[in-house]
C-alpha cells in the first residue's frame, strides 16, 4: 500500500494490526512538504509542510511540524542530492514559512502512536540526520541551516545536523529543546548529544538550555555556541547565500560531473514475499521470521570507472544497496512482529569481488565514493535494527567482501559443513572470502569495523585475518572464530530450527537490549550515544506514565492542563 493510500487510513490503525503500510518511494515532483531547488553549486531545501498532509489522519502538521512522511521526503532529497547532483557542494536547509523554521516532531502524532511507531520514527529520523552529516564529512556536500524563524525540538535537531547554523536576528526568533519541560521526554533525534559533543556547549549551559521551554535567542545563542552566526532579517537571504557560496568554493566535489538518476525501484509485493532483482524477503508470520536473501551479480563487472558511470543505477553494488535499504526500511516499519531475520546470500563469490573492486579501487571518483558510503550507511541501518539477525552460510552462498559484512553484522553465524542439502553428491561447499571491504571502508557507528567489533581487544587476530586471501571453509572458519557453529548436512536443518525456535521464544524487549549491548563494543561516538544511550533512555521514558499516561505530559500537551508527575526517581 502506498503512502498516499495509507494517508486515508484511520488514526486508530496506527495502533492496531491494521496500521498503514508505509513505503519509502518519493520523487521531488510529488513532494508535499519540501521544495528542492538546485542553483549551481548550492541547493536549497525549503520545508513548507502541508498541514493536512500527515501520513495518517488525526493530527495537523502545524508550524512546520513533521511526521514520518515529512522525513521520508527529506531522506529522498538527501539521496538525490548525493547521486543526481554532484555539482552541488552546499545545501541550505530553510523554511518556506514566514517566522517559523520548524516546530519539530508533531506532538499529536507522537501522543497517538504506539511505542514501536514512535521508536521507529525517531530511529529513521536519526539515520536521516546522520546521513546529512555523512554528506558533509565524506562527500563535500556541506549542509547549512538557515533558521529564519522559531526553531524548537526536532526543528533545532534538524539544524544541529547541519555543519553551520545561521539564525535570523529579529529579536524574537529562538532555538529551543523544550521536550523535558513541556513533554516530559527527551529530544528524540540527537539534540542533547549534538549540543555537547558536536557544538561543544558547556554542560551547565546545556542543562539550562534543555530545561528552558522558551529557548535562547540572539547574541546569547551565539555566545553559547548554539548557533554560529546572526543575520538581520532584511539581509538574511543575502548572508545565507554568501556563506553557502563560500562553503561551496572550498569543496573538493567535482564541478563538471554529471549525476545519475535514482530511478524507481522495481519490486513485487505480496502478503508474504517482497521481491527485487537482487533481494528477496520471505515473511513467515506464524514463525515470526523473515528469510532475507541477497543475490550476487548477474552481469559482468564494469571494466573501469567510466563503465561504472555508464551502468549508473543498474550497476550491481548500487542496485543491491538500494534494494536492501528499501527492504530493511519496509520490514522494520511494517513488520514489527517478525523479530528474527535469517540472512542468506546466493551467487558467485568472484563476481561479487570483481564488482566491488572497481568501486573500492576508485574511491577518489565521486560516484564510487558515494556508492561505498551508501553501502556503509545501509549496513549501519542494519546494525541498529531491533531484530535478531542470524546468518546462514550454505553452499552456493556468496558471503564475500561487502556481502560478508552482512554476516558479520548478524548476532550469530551458522555455516553448513557439508554438501548442499538437496544434492549430497555435490562437491560444492560453503566458503567465505575477505576483501579490503572488511578492513576499513564500511565502519560501524562506533568507528570500528565489524571484525574489530567481533574481536574487540584482539587487534593481532584481526590483522592476521588479512592473510586469509582465499576461500575460508567451515572448518577453517570455526578455527578462526568467524562463525558460531558449523553443523554438518545431517544436523543442519534441526540445528537451525532449534536456534530459531529458541530465539523467538525469548522476550523481544530483552533481545533488543541484549543485541544492542553486544553489537556496539568499545568506544562511544556521537552515533552510538544517539542510538544506544539516548534511545535506551527515550524508550523507557516513552512508556512511563509521566510521559504517556492519561495524566502525562504528552497526553496533556496543548490541553491547558498541567501534567501530573509521579515524583519518585528510579
Amino acid at each position: 500500500m502506498t503512502a498516499s493510500v495509507a494517508a486515508h487510513q484511520s488514526d486508530q490503525q496506527v495502533q492496531g494490526p491494521e496500521r498503514p503500510r508505509v513505503d519509502f518511494d518519493r520523487h521531488p515532483d510529488g513532494y508535499r512538504h519540501w521544495r528542492l531547488r538546485c542553483d549551481g553549486p548550492v541547493a536549497w531545501l525549503e520545508l513548507d509542510v502541508d498541514e493536512s498532509g500527515g501520513l495518517v489522519p488525526g493530527y495537523e502538521l502545524k508550524l512546520n511540524s513533521y511526521d514520518l512522511g515529512v522525513d521520508i521526503e527529506l531522506y529522498d532529497a538527501t539521496q538525490r542530492l548525493r547521486f543526481e547532483h554532484p555539482e552541488v557542494r552546499a545545501v541550505v536547509v530553510t523554511s518556506g514559512k514566514e517566522g517559523v523554521f520548524c516546530a519539530g516532531a508533531n506532538i499529536r502524532m507522537l501522543a497517538a502512536s504506539t511505542h514501536e511507531w514512535k521508536v521507529n520514527f525517531c530511529k529513521f529520523t536519526n539515520e536521516t540526520r546522520n546521513g546529512m552529516e555523512d554528506a558533509t564529512d565524506n562527500s563535500g556536500q556541506t549542509y547549512v541551516a538557515a533558521v529564519n524563524g522559531s526553531c524548537a525540538g526536532g526543528g533545532y535537531e534538524l539544524a544541529l545536523a547541519c555543519d553551520k547554523i545561521i539564525l535570523v536576528d529579529d529579536n524574537s526568533s529562538t532555538v529551543a529543546l523544550p521536550e523535558v519541560p513541556l513533554l516530559g521526554v527527551l529530544p528524540g533525534t540527537g539534540g542533547l548529544t549534538r549540543v555537547v559533543d558536536k557544538r561543544h556547549v558547556r554542560k551547565d549551559r546545556a542543562d539550562v538550555f534543555a530545561t528552558r521551554p522558551d529557548g535562547v535567542k540572539g547574541r546569547t545563542a551565539v555566545d553559547w555556541r548554539l548557533v554560529d552566526e546572526l543575520a538581520p532579517r532584511r539581509d538574511f537571504a543575502d548572508v545565507v547565500r554568501e556563506r553557502a557560496l563560500q562553503i561551496a568554493d572550498r569543496s573538493v566535489r567535482p564541478r563538471e560531473a554529471r549525476g545519475i538518476e535514482l530511478t524507481p525501484l522495481r519490486r513485487e509485493v505480496t502478503d508474504d514475499v517482497i521481491t527485487y532483482r537482487y533481494v528477496t524477503a520471505v515473511l513467515d508470520r506464524a514463525a515470526g521470521t523473515v528469510e532475507l536473501t541477497v543475490r550476487g551479480p548477474d552481469t559482468e563487472a564494469p571494466a573501469d570507472v567510466e563503465a561504472l558511470h555508464e551502468q549508473g543505477v543498474d550497476g550491481w553494488l548500487l542496485a543491491v544497496t538500494r534494494e536492501l535499504d528499501d527492504a530493511i526500511l519496509r520490514l522494520r516499519t511494517n513488520e514489527p512482529e517478525l523479530g528474527t531475520w535469517l540472512v542468506r546470500t546466493e551467487g558467485d563469490v568472484d563476481a561479487v569481488l570483481a564488482h566491488e573492486k572497481v568501486v573500492l579501487d576508485h574511491r577518489d571518483d565521486w560516484l564510487a565514493n558515494e556508492i561505498i558510503h551508501y553501502a556503509k550507511r545501509v549496513l549501519k541501518r542494519l546494525d541498529v535494527t531491533s531484530r535478531s539477525l542470524i546468518a546462514l552460510i550454505e553452499p552456493g552462498s556468496c558471503f564475500a567482501g561487502v556481502l560478508l559484512e552482512l554476516a558479520l553484522a548478524c548476532d550469530r553465524q551458522y555455516m553448513l559443513d557439508g554438501p548442499p542439502l538437496d544434492d549430497e553428491d555435490s562437491p560444492l561447499r560453503a566458503a567465505i572470502r575477505f576483501s579490503p571491504a572488511n578492513f576499513g571502508p564500511l565502519p560501524m557507528g562506533n568507528g570500528l569495523t565489524r571484525l574489530e567489533s567481533r574481536f574487540y581487544g584482539d587487534d593481532a587476530h584481526v590483522e592476521a585475518l588479512r592473510a586469509e586471501t582465499g576461500p575460508v571453509d567451515a572448518g577453517r572458519a570455526l578455527e578462526l572464530e568467524l562463525v558460531t557453529d558449523a553443523p554438518d548436512d545431517l544436523d543442519w536443518e534441526d540445528e537451525i530450527r532449534i536456534v530459531v525456535e529458541g530465539r523467538t521464544a525469548l522476550s523481544p524487549d530483552a533481545c533488543t537490549g541484549m543485541e544492542a549491548n553486544h553489537r556496539f563494543v568499545g568506544p562511544e561516538t556521537m552515533e552510538t550515544k544517539i542510538f544506544g544511550r539516548l534511545t535506551a533512555w527515550q524508550n523507557w521514558i516513552f512508556t512511563r506514565p509521566n510521559a504517556s499516561g492519561p495524566e502525562g505530559a504528552l497526553r496533556r500537551y496543548g490541553t491547558g492542563r498541567k501534567a501530573v508527575f509521579d515524583r519518585k526517581r528510579v
